[in-house]
């Protein structure tokens, strides 16, 4: 009996890191039924010339509350990914209660940069508890699968309240705290996500709720998680979880631990990479993430998200727009700010930031800042104020953060035991647009530089992090399993342009990147989403679903 879908002429490559074969994959009823030579089907689906791989999944997302307005999730959808992990760094929106809605848009605002009118207006406030969440999400539909973390902010805000952003916990609203996170992965949440970065201020520029936790607060809810046997714990590391504490507990946890890694200036991110390879050696299971990726961001001075490192800064964000054009004018202010800001681990690399947008100065788009303030004789934050107040604080400016030197970021790429992660994809959308990872490491880092082979690359991006998280029968192109797949030119594959878009709740703008090149087809749980380089529209019954763990 043929099948209902035949994938025809297209080098499998599997996601388990074997080489590639000329191969027909056939599904029917969503799942992959034979993989082989001359394969028939009630419709075909033409790969000759491209790689035939399970869809990508993307482990480091924040579309918790755009999945309520953009079920589609651009512009993971267009890039090849089939799967998302919201949730990350412990920013969830659930649980909530009602009184604390508006917490958690403020703290999403300043944490993630996510626009508070957008948020408002799209997210759709059904739920609870995390279970009720995740079943809410379920039962409007997402074109791709989506799961998520159980975020310890929230879960914090849910059973202290506003004593969340105050203090540590007691035992009893530790235990609380930890009956909440097993009841979330025991009904299907990816794990525990947490952060402890200074650089992570949440509601009036106030360190988020994790951040007051004490370390037995902190070991207790890891434990609670790995209790499940379930998912994966994610971390920040900071003061109450240092890089070092998290390859200690990880065999107390008993499931795998990921924390953000990137390359630094100076090889500041060696120190980690030393502490790493001792504990693989010892079999822990710490995964860091990575990213092919420069972490770059475009900001403004309506919203200073990248220099709110400095406390100076991040005390403005309690204020409203006019005392901080007033600070911003202020000669004593700005170098009480400079200084500060030059005390930060991540102080701002002024080498690398540039007037991206000015209609006042347009002669100044393009220009370093540090350049104009030598110009000036004066400091780069005199500079960048001075511009944005010209402005009115719509002066764009482009700065990388981390992760730009090419071959630090090979070497990371290729490490042992790292896994890709880092999109960020939901988050910052009006400074960056990271959501196409995947394709910039097929394109750049895969066919241009060479420093993975495909088949390498293609299981870093599926069966890997479905090995990680432990997803039923996903991840891998084989029998039986899932038809998650991604048909793409390994010739031609790479991210495509960048567009700045306004169409988000409340007229909220976006970076995105919706014209990949050499993604042909896509297709999730069986159902194609893009055929011969057209995305489809999106239908009644979006064939996402919640991926299962085992």
């Amino acid at each position: 009996m043929p099948a209902e879908l035949v994938i025809r002429q297209g080098t499998v490559v599997d996601g388990s890191g074997a080489p590639g074969r000329l191969a027909d994959v056939a599904i029917t009823a969503g799942r992959i039924e034979e993989i082989g030579p001359d394969l028939h089907g009630r419709r075909a689906i033409d790969a000759t010339g491209c790689v035939v791989a399970p869809g990508f999944i993307d482990i480091h997302t924040h579309y918790d509350a755009q999945v309520f307005w953009d079920p589609a999730l651009r512009p993971s959808s267009y890039q090849g990914v089939t799967t998302v992990i919201a949730g990350n760094c412990g920013f969830t929106i659930a649980p909530t209660r009602p009184e604390h809605h508006d917490v958690i848009v403020r703290t999403l605002e300043n944490v993630e940069d996510m626009d508070a009118a957008s948020l408002t207006e799209g997210i759709v406030w059904e739920f609870q508890t995390h279970p009720e969440y995740m079943e809410l999400v379920r039962s409007r539909g997402t074109q791709l699968n989506f799961t998520c973390y159980v975020g310890h902010s929230s879960v914090r805000l849910y059973v202290m309240g506003d004593a969340a952003y105050q203090r540590a916990a007691t035992p009893e609203e530790t235990d609380r705290m930890c009956q909440l996170v097993v009841e979330a992965i025991e009904a299907g949440a990816a794990g525990f996500s947490t952060s402890f970065a200074y650089t992570h201020r949440g509601m009036d520029g106030l360190p988020v709720p994790s951040r007051f936790a004490a370390r037995d607060e902190v070991e207790a809810l890891f434990l609670a998680a790995g209790s499940t046997g379930k998912g994966v714990v994610l971390a920040t590391a900071g003061d109450q979880c240092t890089y070092a504490d998290m390859y200690d507990l990880q065999p107390r946890i008993g499931r795998p631990v990921t924390y953000p890694l990137f390359a630094l200036t100076d090889g500041r991110h060696q120190p980690q990479l030393d502490l790493h390879n001792e504990a693989v050696a010892r079999g822990c299971q710490v995964w860091p993430q990575v990213t092919p990726r420069p972490l770059t961001l475009q900001f403004t001075m309506e919203s200073p998200f990248s220099l709110n490192v400095s406390p100076v800064v991040a005390a403005l964000m309690a204020q409203d727009r006019d005392a901080r054009i007033t600070a911003y004018l202020d000669p004593e202010w700005r170098a009480r700010a400079a200084a500060d800001l030059e005390r930060q681990p991540m102080r701002p690399r002024w080498e690398t930031c540039e007037v991206s947008e000015s209609g006042r100065h347009p002669e100044l788009e393009g220009r370093r800042v540090d350049a104009v303030a030598r110009e000036r004789g004066c400091d780069p934050l005199d500079v960048v104020c001075q511009v944005a107040v010209g402005d009115d604080l719509a002066t764009r400016f482009r700065i990388y953060i981390a992760n730009d030197e090419p071959v630090s970021v090979g070497e990371l790429l290729t490490h042992q035991q790292v896994v890709l992660g880092l999109s960020d994809a939901g988050a910052h959308v009006s400074q960056l647009c990271d959501a196409p990872l995947p394709t910039d490491l097929l394109g750049t880092w895969v066919r241009d530089r060479g420093i993975l082979p495909i088949e390498h690359a293609v299981r870093k991006l599926t069966g890997e992090p479905a090995d990680i998280f432990g997803f039923d029968r996903r991840g891998y192109l084989r029998e039986g399993y899932w038809a998650d797949v991604c048909v793409f030119d390994p010739a031609t594959v790479s991210p495509g342009p960048m567009a700045r878009l306004r169409d988000f709740p409340a007229d909220g703008e976006r970076l995105t990147a919706e014209e990949p090149v050499g993604i042909r087809h896509v297709l999730v749980n069986g159902v194609p989403i893009r055929l011969d380089g057209v995305q489809l529209p999106l239908g009644t019954a979006p064939p996402g679903m919640r991926p299962e763990l085992h």
